[in-house]
């Protein structure tokens, strides 16, 4: 395996790890997570950076897999929604970059 997808493995990973455990300080306040998300103007720029972002990122990558006829990446998909951005990209460079047999 090379240097590049270990990077994108523990990307990911970190990526997974480091969200979830500041999403658990919230895990109680869940009703009140989503209003707080587009409270003012300075929690609402991230949210909309992040929903452009994996917008772009979904089509990207159905197009590319679609393109490629490599449809196992797509698994970083449910990542990206049930987790994030910065756990779902990697990933799915992680599963792009491997070798096919």
């Amino acid at each position: 395996m090379s240097k590049l997808r270990i990077f994108y493995l523990v990307m990911s990973l970190l990526g997974a790890i480091l969200p979830v455990f500041f999403w658990l300080g919230w895990a109680g306040a869940w009703p009140g997570l989503i209003p707080a998300w587009g409270a003012n103007g300075a929690s609402a720029v991230p949210m909309w950076d992040l929903i452009i972002s994996v917008t772009v990122f979904a089509i990207f990558a159905i197009s590319e897999c679609i393109a490629r006829r490599d449809y196992f990446p797509l698994v970083a998909l449910p990542v990206t929604v049930m987790i994030g951005l910065s756990s779902g990209l990697p990933l799915y460079l992680f599963l792009r970059t491997r070798t096919r047999t």
